[in-house]
């Protein structure tokens, strides 16, 4: 049982707990996951099975794209709806933003900008997760990160640009694709304070990562189902198809014994990659055999991860 799962991440559980879900479904010891979500936010969660959970390392660092619910009114300690109120002083009576207003606010936090990992993120100081420093009262110097916004841009529902909650607050929905890394929290926050008010991020969904998207999600509900039918395969994609935006190297029968045993791989000589690119490795079939390093001095792909060795 090799491939991908794209999965619908519920509310409350965190990305180790959806992990251990399907490890139980599946009874499949080697599970794991590209990108953790909030407890709090859904959507899209890719995990990888079997034989293609050596894939991971390469279907990190892709771009995420996300549905969020920003709240102005009041900034959190957590930056999301989990944390605590912060006061403010600044008071917001009435919408007093024109569309001219969020738009200024918006296009200064698209492109490349910096951001401060918050507090209340997996993010590592000397071997310790922020948010276990967090939860322990302290607070550690964070250096800015470099992050790129590819768009941040209204997401209105029935047209209305801000919705006014009657309570003091307003909600503000928005679209956002991004470099991974990005702290949507962060964005919340930010956009809060080019608005002059606190701000924090009530709602998230994630509804990309890379060309997997919520369309092609199911849930651990359906998961367990499919399961149950000996019908896995209509959910689970192929581990050659997490990789598609990859050049590929297509191996004739005595290649792919070679690259099964990761033994380097002549490349044909019209082709024109970089020293060092990432490759897939395919037999006649199509399948994934391995992924190679491309060495443009000697023409030649070195297989880094074998899928199977026989």
């Amino acid at each position: 049982m090799d491939g991908i799962l794209v999965i619908d991440k519920p509310p409350q559980l965190t990305s180790h707990d959806v992990v251990g879900q399907v490890r139980h479904i599946l009874q499949e010891r080697r599970i794991g996951h590209t990108g953790t979500l909030d407890p709090f936010a859904t959507g899209v969660l890719v995990v990888v099975v079997g034989r293609a959970t050596r894939l991971a390392q390469f279907l990190t660092g892709m771009e995420k794209e996300y549905e969020a619910i920003i709240r102005l009114g009041f900034a959190t300690d957590t930056g999301d709806r989990t944390g605590k109120p912060l006061k403010s002083d600044s008071t917001v009576r009435s919408i007093s933003w024109t569309g001219t207003d969020i738009e200024a606010a918006l296009s200064t936090l698209r492109g490349d900008i910096q951001q401060i990992p918050p507090m209340y993120s997996a993010k590592k100081i000397r071997g310790e997760k922020l948010y276990e420093l967090a939860r322990r009262g302290e607070e550690v110097q964070r250096h800015p990160i470099n992050v790129c916004i590819h768009e941040f841009e209204p997401l209105p529902p029935d047209g209305e640009l801000i919705k006014d909650n009657l309570d003091g607050t307003f909600d503000f929905h928005a679209r956002v694709v991004c470099s991974s890394g990005t702290y949507v929290r962060t964005l919340a926050e930010d956009l809060g304070k080019r608005l002059g008010i606190g701000a924090h991020l009530a709602e998230l969904r994630r509804t990309r990562v890379g060309d997997f998207s919520i369309n092609q999600a199911t849930t651990l509900e359906r998961l367990k189902s499919r399961f149950g039918e000996e019908a896995v395969g209509t959910v689970m994609l192929t581990p050659e198809s997490a990789l598609s935006r990859l050049p590929f190297l297509h191996l004739n029968d005595d290649d792919e014994r070679k690259a099964r045993h990761g033994l380097e791989v002549v490349a044909n000589d019209n082709i024109k990659w970089t020293d060092g690119e990432i490759v897939r490795m395919c037999n006649r079939q199509g399948r994934l055999v391995a992924v190679g390093t491309y060495d443009a001095e000697i023409g030649r792909v070195h297989p880094r991860v074998v899928l199977a060795a026989d």
